[in-house]
């Protein structure tokens, strides 16, 4: 049977209908790109590297695409400083003193060879697996989250080129470790540096920008249906102008799902210029952004 037969019978999904179906009753509603793009991450067995803004959705996927599958999520989240040891794996160095500090308490009984004791601490007994190599060991139909993977150090690449290019890891000490069963891989990277062309030549790409407005208030009105209509168009309208601002940090799409479970709670009928300016902070993080938008909108800026 063909490698790519193989991934066929042990698809994450069947179709790209069939993914944007079962994404949408795990909460997600992806386009047809974005479906077809996951469709095809389970299918080939290949990473899929989502780049975009934040707040588009790219993590929010890779939990659909486990929720979906009734896999389980293991998260690696990056950041400048990242090592190997807490990517990757990592020895007990405290219980590997304790067994050396007892094997020597014994040598007068039982003489045991330095040789002897080496192999007996360098054991899986003594291993503390970290996500890429606990993902890799996963017998289960497993989710490899690697979050803002632009945040890690240039070294990190050369780590995740292992993993990503064989689904394997090399312990020293113990030896190669292969995947049984490849995990459904995610790198999200919200471009904050460009990463090598190795790390994408091995992954499959999808952009993720801010949805259209029709878009964005389907996923409003599926996260918060309670809204009225009239409200939530009025919420994506106001969003969609924030975000043409030149602003620090542009309003998310969770940050719109928040401002909506912001209005049901203030019971809001309207989003009027006083329902805007008193709620601004749910939306926009820093100071200036609220300062710009009281200005551009012509909001009032008392009572905020």
């Amino acid at each position: 049977m063909s490698s790519l037969r193989q991934a066929q019978d042990s698809a994450w999904f069947t179709s790209p209908d069939d993914a944007a179906t079962r994404l949408h009753e795990a909460g997600y509603l992806a386009d047809a790109a974005t479906a077809t793009t996951a469709y095809l991450a389970g299918t080939l067995e290949k990473p899929l590297l989502i780049e975009g803004p934040a707040g588009v959705g790219k993590t929010e996927l890779a939990k659909a695409v486990a929720r979906a599958a009734g896999a389980d999520l293991v998260r690696l989240q990056c950041y400048e400083g990242l090592d190997e040891a807490r990517a990757l794996y990592e020895w007990n160095y405290k219980k590997q003193l304790l067994r050396i500090q007892a094997a020597s308490s014994m040598a007068d009984q039982s003489p045991q060879s330095w040789e002897e004791t080496h192999d007996d601490i360098f054991t899986d007994e003594f291993l503390l697996t970290r996500p890429l190599l606990t993902a890799i060991r996963r017998e289960q139909p497993t989710v490899l989250l690697v979050d803002e993977v632009d945040k890690t150090d240039v070294e990190v690449e050369g780590l995740l080129l292992e993993v990503l290019s064989d689904f394997q890891v090399t312990i020293p000490e113990l030896g190669t470790v292969s995947a049984t069963r490849r995990p459904f891989v995610v790198l999200t990277s919200n471009a904050t540096r460009e990463l090598s062309e190795a790390v994408k030549r091995r992954c499959l790409f999808l952009h993720l920008g801010y949805p259209d407005a029709e878009r964005e208030r389907q996923i409003v009105t599926s996260q918060v249906p309670a809204l009225d209509e009239k409200v939530v168009r009025q919420l994506v309208d106001v969003v969609a102008r924030l975000r043409e601002l030149e602003l620090k940090k542009a309003p998310s799409i969770a940050e719109s799902v928040d401002w909506a479970r912001t209005l049901i709670a203030l019971q809001v009928g309207t989003l009027d210029e006083e329902a805007i300016s008193s709620t601004l902070g749910v939306v926009l993080k820093h100071a200036s952004d609220q300062a710009r938008a009281v200005k551009e909108l012509g909001l009032a800026a008392s009572g905020r």
